[in-house]
């Protein structure tokens, strides 16, 4: 474990940096890390870079403060990499190797830490129990508690995955002691859904295939499908949860159209499948019952090849 001001001290500038596409976790982690920096060290310059984050998480203080790499070309003294490794921060990662000082924090058991300092924790529930860990508790304010509880939420299904712990518990229960709406959170953030993500989920669950006699489930989104729809990738949380909840499925699958023949992969299982095994083969990365992959070729393609991949686990 380490102690986020003390990695701090001396340092005039600090960057902070997720992956591509933030999810909740994502968003929550580091956008916590930067009202916590900003609070107590008053004088050092801080950005934060990530893409455009959903508008659900627009409760969260000073999310306009997030910054497009690709517009800024500087050395910061210190930069700082959550919920993923730096080859997954995009544009950001270019500022990562001009950074005289190197931190990541992060839970995915692919990560193999290649910072000056590395707190990684595969069994952890999320980057935000591991933020939390390195943060002072006298030092984190309502708006800090918030954004890891919105974290830690959306990376355990509100507390309901099986990665889940006691001390994931714990620091969930510290967190609401500050004061906010939780339960408002959790349905604005988590489990509210706008007329065209309901209606593009339906159609996914109303078209998905199951294949491997029964234990593997597909659900996809074509270009023309999101279009029809009016969707894109940030209306599609929740989609393969729900492919993987149907009964005697081992494994869901879902998978949308990019432009320039790309598809984006995301894969849920349960106890059987190790899913991050999966990704890995593709060049992906995650945990054992969640992880994702951005692979080339058709859908037709890529399931096929997914499947094959995911067979082996059965033999």
């Amino acid at each position: 474990m380490i102690n986020l001001l003390d990695e701090l001290k001396g340092a005039k500038s600090v960057a902070i940096a997720g992956h591509i596409r933030p999810d909740g976790d994502c968003v929550g982690s580091s956008m916590a890390m930067y009202l916590y920096i900003k609070k107590n060290m008053p004088e050092c310059d801080v950005h934060i870079y990530l893409e455009k984050p959903s508008d659900i998480f627009k409760c969260i203080k000073n999310i306009d403060a997030i910054e497009n790499a690709e517009e800024t070309d500087r050395e910061f003294d210190v930069f700082i990499v959550v919920d993923c490794s730096k080859d997954r921060t995009g544009a950001a990662e270019k500022l990562y190797d001009k950074a005289k000082k190197t931190i990541n924090i992060d839970h995915h058991i692919t990560n193999k830490g290649s910072s000056d300092v590395n707190y990684i924790v595969p069994e952890a529930s999320s980057a935000s129990e591991l933020v939390f860990d390195t943060l002072d508790r006298d030092k984190i304010d309502v708006d800090i508690a918030k954004a890891l509880y919105i974290g830690i939420i959306h990376d355990t299904g509100v507390l309901q995955y099986s990665n889940v712990s006691p001390k994931t518990m714990l620091a969930a229960a510290t967190l609401i002691s500050f004061g906010f709406d939780f339960p408002s959170i959790i349905e604005e953030t988590f489990y509210e859904k706008n007329e065209a993500q309901t209606r593009i989920m339906g159609e996914v669950l109303r078209n998905c295939e199951l294949k491997s006699d029964g234990r593997i489930s597909v659900g996809c989104v074509s270009l023309k499908k999101a279009e029809e729809f009016g969707t894109h990738n940030k209306d599609y949380d929740g989609i393969v949860n729900r492919l993987k909840y149907m009964k005697g499925v081992d494994v869901g699958v879902f998978i949308y159209e990019m432009p320039d023949n790309m598809c984006k992969v995301s894969l849920r299982s349960g106890d059987k499948i190790d899913v991050s095994k999966v990704s890995s083969a593709f060049g992906g990365g995650g945990h054992k019952k969640a992880a994702g992959v951005t692979m080339e070729g058709s859908m037709d393609e890529i399931i096929e090849k997914l499947i094959v991949e995911i067979e082996k686990q059965y033999d």
